[in-house]
């Protein structure tokens, strides 16, 4: 009896044990499902909250919002393992997510609006300081057709090249510094604006106002701006405040503008999303339709040239081919 009893325990204990053991990938289902649902829901939270991630440390939040779009890019492997989890709580907190990306960048998608006789294209390029061929990049830009052409990065060395390439369309220019404008429609009123951060010694000259006289909507100021550079690195983060500075003194140039419509065309290295450029948004709307990524021409995964507007509507804006730049040009059109 005491044998057949130890052997009936000794079983049982092995029963017991199997059990334990198929119990352990049990809890591991419940963590991997546990992921499923948490990581959409905290895609999404940064996509609708963007802004309450903090600027305190590294410029965390701006570095966020620069690329706040490609969120999206997680989306289809979180599709795939909750179809091989089959985990319905994993399929709806991802549909939420879908559902904070399209509740912000949605819009962008949608086809614009009709065009108007009235209508002004404009192209915003930086057409790099390193382009090898800036004269062929200057024809390629004119034969958009557009009514102005806004550049940065102009050199001494390529501006004679680049107005000899423009001047059959555009017979009006203006540059300050290392920005310029060309239009086909006189411009009067031409000064410098001064963007220039403490710290940067005297002659960078990024920034001019302009009054394009159209033949339909009559004056407009028209503003071409080349803010600072950004710059990551692991020991201090999204450097960015030369940039935010800029920004303020280019929105406080906006705010004592006389004319009542204002275009802007720049490289603003930044997106409409990065707080950054709060001060300049204040003042202007960006683009209703188009993402339009600019930055680096060779995959581009941001918009940091911008066209905005005061009292008119960028109704469009999309990039164009590439011209030996680091940044594809963008036109846009304008609706007054």
């Amino acid at each position: 009896m005491g044998t057949r009893a130890g052997r009936a325990c000794r079983r049982v204990s092995r029963r017991r044990g199997r059990a334990r053991k198929g119990a352990q990938p049990r809890r591991g289902v419940l963590s991997r499902d546990a992921v499923l649902l948490l990581v959409p829901v905290l895609l999404a939270g940064l996509l609708v909250f963007h802004s309450a991630v903090p600027n305190t440390f590294g410029r965390l939040g701006s570095l966020l919002e620069t690329f706040l779009p490609w969120l999206a890019s997680a989306f289809p492997v979180l599709l795939v393992a909750a179809l091989r989890r089959r985990s319905l709580a994993g399929a709806f907190a991802l549909l939420l997510a879908l559902t904070a990306w399209a509740g912000v960048f949605g819009g962008r998608l949608l086809p614009p609006s009709g065009t108007a006789r009235d209508d002004l294209t404009v192209v915003q390029h930086n057409i790099s300081d390193e382009n090898p061929d800036p004269a062929a990049a200057a024809r390629e830009l004119a034969a958009t057709g557009a009514g102005l052409v806004a550049l940065q990065e102009v050199t001494e060395a390529a501006l004679p090249a680049l107005t000899t390439a423009l001047a059959p369309r555009y017979p009006h220019h203006a540059v300050v510094g290392t920005v310029g404008l060309w239009s086909a429609h006189p411009l009067t009123d031409v000064r410098r604006v001064d963007i220039r951060p403490q710290g940067i010694a005297e002659g960078w000259d990024r920034g001019l106002r302009a009054t394009v006289r159209l033949p339909a909507q009559g004056e407009v100021a028209v503003y071409v701006a080349h803010l600072p550079s950004v710059r990551l690195g692991w020991d201090r983060g999204f450097r960015a405040a030369d940039r935010d500075e800029s920004a303020r003194l280019l929105g406080a140039a906006l705010a004592a503008e006389r004319l009542e419509r204002i275009v802007l065309l720049g490289d603003l290295n930044g997106t409409v999303e990065d707080r950054g450029l709060d001060p300049v948004l204040e003042r202007l709307g960006p683009p209703r339709s188009g993402h339009a990524f600019s930055w680096p021409a060779s995959f581009p995964l941001a918009r940091i040239d911008q066209v905005m507007a005061r009292n008119a509507t960028v109704r469009e804006v999309r990039s164009l081919p590439a011209t030996g730049s680091d940044h594809l040009p963008l036109a846009a059109r304008i609706g007054f």
